[in-house]
């Protein structure tokens, strides 16, 4: 599309024909895409606003990163605010703290889920240990499973003592689900209690978390 066909598009009352003309923006130079996805960040279709957030991942400037901010913590659509903190982990350090708050002030399991996958692939063990303390703390279970998962990444770093004990008390839990993710978690960990811990679950009641830990030592 030309640019004179995108800004039609995008004044288009057809929310179909506004998403083609923010797809479309993906093919042009960020300097030109920026100024015109920024006037699309309130638009009425969540779909249309979730693109804007996929199209302000490219364009790595102090405008972009407000927005997506704006979006993630202050869109209506929970699928919105998790492409914004998606996006917005793109920014790489200076996004951590603004992420951590969000998952601290958004309890929904979407935008948790989207928060915690990027922090796990940027090296920050604090960071990593708020928001698996705060998810485990939670009533969601994907996100408390995604957050034992996160315990286990700390092995080996400055948080792996504090990530420990979070884990050892859940080998009681009542959920055979929990109880195989915490034996998963204990293996990455070079410490008494924690192989203890692992040999315990060994004998789980449970032949899924006993066989999966017995896998996992093979």
């Amino acid at each position: 599309m030309k640019i004179s066909e995108i800004q039609a598009a995008l004044q288009s009352s057809d929310s179909q024909e506004r998403l083609r003309g923010v797809t479309a923006l993906r093919k042009c130079d960020s300097a030109v895409a920026l100024p015109m996805l920024l006037s699309k960040v309130d638009d009425r279709e969540f779909i249309v606003r979730s693109c804007v957030a996929m199209g302000l991942r490219r364009t790595q400037t102090a405008e972009a990163f407000a927005a997506l901010l704006k979006m993630m913590q202050f869109d209506r659509d929970p699928n919105v605010r998790a492409e914004a903190a998606n996006s917005l982990s793109r920014f790489g350090t200076e996004a951590i703290s603004h992420l951590v708050e969000a998952f601290r002030r958004d309890d929904n399991w979407l935008v948790r889920r989207s928060i915690m996958a990027p922090l796990y692939e940027m090296q920050c063990p604090d960071a990593v240990f708020e928001i698996c303390a705060i998810g485990l703390g939670g009533e969601d279970l994907p996100v408390q499973e995604v957050a034992i998962d996160g315990f286990g990444l700390l092995a080996n770093t400055q948080k792996q003592e504090e990530a420990l004990q979070q884990l050892l008390p859940l080998v009681s839990a009542d959920y055979w689900g929990i109880r195989l993710r915490v034996a998963r978690a204990l293996r990455k960990f070079d410490n008494p209690q924690a192989r203890a811990a692992v040999s315990y679950l060994a004998k789980d009641r449970d032949h899924r978390v006993a066989g999966a830990t017995l896998e996992a030592s093979l």
